[in-house]
């Protein structure tokens, strides 16, 4: 994870702090060696700047192999040994270094852009010139068979200073090869490192102040949520009063009004009743909103409250002009759920559908069972998965309709299609919204479908209640 405050660089990755064995794969090294091995009879040996060997390709000779039978001669292999692996030759250059034996290695220094990166090493060989074993093999040790030191020095790779110096420079050029193509990958493997975790720590930045945006969100929405609670209960009372009063006087409990009069005192009354349903709404949306608003289930046929809402609006229809009909049968369904609350989703729904329908309309309830499984609801497929029978209720109209672009919307509180102050139908925007609440807290559904040529349908899917459902 990034340090708070701290930024990626994009800038190409200094080549200072980077290792040998970070440019050059060990397969490749091995690779050289072998060849190298095969070419020359040498064994190679390759170390990083900091002495760790990465590869090598040794064949041990018969003399250093008897050598190391002999106590004298096999510590002072391991002193040599020991001074081939510290030497660190001059810049860019080579540097041999004797063995007791006659023999010498060639140390050469792997450089890349004018740094050192390791070094290679370069035998045991003989020079060509070399025949007898020198006094500094004999006299190694007293155990030493000098008959066995003359007939075992022979087999020695014979190689001179020179063509071990060539040797030399075809390694460094081998690797100035490998090392490039090494450096590039190498490059590109960093700028795509950087570049991930600069877009990283911009996600996470940008999550970070999205989460704090929700958050502020949040509280915003609950202190919305409690500011309309609060101003919706304390405006019922006096409005209450307000809708009592112009009752009474309506009834003449004041004295006997004036036609003129009466007019007035009934708007006053309608105005009143408006407001109240308006602040009703409110108090339901802030209820569903906090999730305290409870729900009182109980087994019950859909019919039943279908009829109650046909009941309740067939005189608005009426005098709209406007056919409203049900088709919903009788024991089609039971439903495990609070009547009181379906009963305020269809009546919302069919009174919003005789609100947009011109007279000469029909607005038509029906209901069908229907089976989905978890494909149909939207949550994909899933194996061995049982359907679902659902009852699915129909609001439909022959109205002006709701545009495609705008049906997810309508369900939005305060939401209208159109929010013009020239707009022909009147409402707050918060009957739907209450709506697709309530339905969702019977884990229902609700969508709107196109009704061709015009209109609209809400189309509300509810659970069924299972068989042994019993009223609660």
């Amino acid at each position: 994870m990034i340090p708070e405050g701290a930024r990626a660089s994009t800038e190409p990755p200094a080549l200072g702090a980077v290792r040998l064995e970070d440019l050059v794969d060990r397969e490749a090294l091995g690779e050289l060696a072998e060849s190298l091995h095969a070419l020359f009879g040498l064994s190679v040996r390759f170390f990083s700047s900091d002495g760790a060997l990465l590869a090598d390709r040794v064949t041990e000779q018969a003399l250093c192999h008897h050598l190391q039978s002999v106590p004298g001669a096999r510590a002072q292999c391991a002193r040599t040994i020991d001074h081939v692996k510290r030497l660190v030759p001059d810049g860019a250059g080579s540097a041999a270094h004797p063995c007791f034996t006659g023999a010498e290695y060639l140390v050469v220094n792997v450089t890349y852009e004018q740094r050192r990166m390791g070094r290679a090493v370069l035998g045991p060989y003989l020079s060509p010139e070399i025949a007898d074993p020198p006094p500094s093999l004999l006299l190694v040790d007293d155990q030493l068979d000098p008959a066995d030191a003359s007939r075992l020095l022979p087999a020695m790779p014979r190689l001179s200073r020179e063509r071990a110096e060539l040797i030399a420079a075809h390694v460094q050029s081998a690797l100035d090869l490998i090392l490039f193509s090494g450096h590039k990958a190498w490059l590109t493997s960093q700028m795509h490192l950087a570049s991930v975790t600069e877009s990283y720590r911009t996600l996470e930045d940008k999550n970070r102040r999205l989460a704090d945006a929700v958050d502020r969100l949040r509280e915003l929405d609950r202190l919305k949520s409690n500011f309309l609670a609060t101003v919706s209960h304390e405006l019922r009372t006096p409005l209450t009063s307000i809708i009592g009063y112009s009752e009474m006087l309506t009834e003449g409990m004041a004295g006997d009004l004036s036609a003129e009069q009466r007019e007035y005192v009934g708007t006053i009354r309608e105005k009143g009743e408006q407001l109240l349903s308006l602040i009703k709404s409110l108090l339901d949306l802030s209820k569903l909103e906090s999730g305290t608003m409870a729900l009182r289930k109980a087994t019950l046929d859909v019919a039943t409250v279908t009829e109650q809402v046909v009941s309740t609006l067939l005189p608005t229809a009426r005098k709209r002009g406007v056919h409203l009909e049900s088709s919903v049968p009788r024991g089609l369904a039971r439903l495990h759920a609070d009547g009181e609350k379906l009963r305020q989703v269809f009546l919302n729904l069919t009174e919003n559908a005789l609100k947009f329908t011109p007279s000469g309309g029909t607005v038509a309830l029906s209901a069908a069972l229907e089976t989905s499984d978890a494909e149909d609801e939207g949550v994909g497929f899933v194996l061995g998965a049982e359907a679902d029978e659902r009852l699915v209720v129909r609001v439909a109209d022959t109205g002006i309709g709701i545009p495609e672009a705008e049906r997810a919307r309508v369900f939005d509180a305060f939401y209208q299609v159109d929010s013009s102050s020239t707009r022909e139908y009147g409402g707050t925007g918060l009957g739907l919204s209450i709506v697709k609440r309530l339905v969702e807290a019977h884990d229902g559904t609700i969508r709107i479908e196109g009704n061709t040529p015009t209109g609209a349908v809400f189309v509300v899917s509810l659970p069924t209640a299972p068989p042994s459902s019993s009223s609660s």
